[in-house]
């Protein structure tokens, strides 16, 4: 028993000697500010409901290292988002520019929603004309009125 405790001991001091400090993330804090900022407005290319921040794929990761290089050569905020924007499109923005290619981005939910509700409308006279008060036949009425007793 004491020699299993001595293992496990020496298993765990052995654990501690091979951790190492988690490797800051840029050598410089500005950089990283800088970084998280733009990859938060970017969005990631394989998962499409993430942020480039906020994404695990490796091609997120392969980006924030192309966004965290471009910073380093000294681009500015403005410079890296267009380049993202030239490499990859207007999808990679989270807020694309309104232009005549992204009219439809930004107009689609409102002619979605007009044309709903037009339809709707349509229809709705339609089965309103449609609906008419048809009188019931005598038989009708007996075998209503016979169903209504039976059900008291």
């Amino acid at each position: 028993m004491k020699r299993l405790f001595a293992l496990l001991l020496a298993f765990a001091a052995c654990a501690t000697l091979a951790a190492k400090e988690a490797a800051p993330l840029a050598e410089d804090p500005e950089i990283e500010k800088r970084l998280i900022s733009i990859s938060e407005e970017l969005r990631c290319l394989v998962c499409q409901n993430e942020s480039l921040a906020g994404s695990r794929a490796d091609l997120a990761m392969d980006l924030r290292r192309e966004v965290r290089k471009l910073l380093k050569e000294g681009k500015t905020d403005a410079e890296v988002r267009e380049f993202m924007v030239s490499r990859y499109g207007d999808f990679v923005l989270y807020r694309p520019p309104v232009k005549p290619t992204t009219w439809l981005l930004w107009a689609g939910p409102f002619v979605f929603v007009i044309a709903g509700v037009a339809v709707l409308i349509v229809y709705l006279r339609r089965r309103g004309r449609e609906v008419k008060d048809v009188p019931l036949s005598d038989d009708e009425r007996r075998r209503a009125e016979a169903l209504l007793k039976e059900e008291n």
